[in-house]
């Protein structure tokens, strides 16, 4: 069932433009785009381990980047883009949510939220909404999108073969685990 899309995303990580569309993708899905870069962070590293620091680099950069811009959308645009965006998502009570949350607790809720499937873009967004502090929610986005990539990057680095072995055994239920870890994410922000 995954095969295809993991042999190509493989293909894909050696192609020249690789680490750009990494960044893009990276880019948008802290603003605006449902998938996160670790469907192309994971096969990029497993195929280029030597490049895994200059990978995980580019995606943290990328994704902070993408995630001043979700802020800019709270701050600036939630009126027509921002509540859109969180419609198609189906995540307006969770905005709402965050709002409150953000006046007690928002450097806690950054670092948090930037290490787990919950969609980063609901934090960014958020974030602008709140008019949280500019200079701190860069500097947690920091922090939680690079630990994020960093440790991925770190363990395929120094684990790589047995764990693309293993994926690669197992490609549909690591797909699988992904795509509920996915759901799950989306599934949290509207309970809550």
């Amino acid at each position: 069932m995954f095969r295809g899309l993991y042999d190509w995303t493989l293909r894909l990580a050696n192609h020249r433009h690789a680490i750009r569309s990494m960044a893009a993708v990276s880019f948008a899905e802290s603003s605006f785009f449902p998938i996160p870069p670790d469907v192309m962070l994971v096969p990029m590293i497993l195929a280029r381990r030597d490049q895994a620091y200059l990978i995980a680099t580019v995606c943290t950069v990328t994704s902070v980047a993408g995630g001043m811009f979700g802020y800019a959308i709270g701050y600036f645009l939630y009126d027509s883009v921002g509540q859109w965006l969180i419609g198609v998502y189906g995540l307006q009570e969770g905005a709402t949510e965050f709002r409150s949350w953000y006046a007690e607790w928002g450097a806690a809720i950054i670092l948090v939220k930037g290490l787990t499937p919950i969609p980063f873009k609901l934090v960014t967004i958020a974030s602008g909404l709140a008019a949280f502090n500019f200079p701190l929610f860069v500097l947690t986005a920091l922090i939680t999108r690079g630990a994020r990539f960093f440790i991925i990057a770190a363990l395929l680095k120094r684990y790589g073969a047995p764990i693309q072995d293993f994926i690669e055994r197992r490609l549909n239920l690591v797909g699988m685990a992904f795509l509920l870890a996915l759901a799950g994410g989306f599934a949290v922000v509207a309970l809550i």
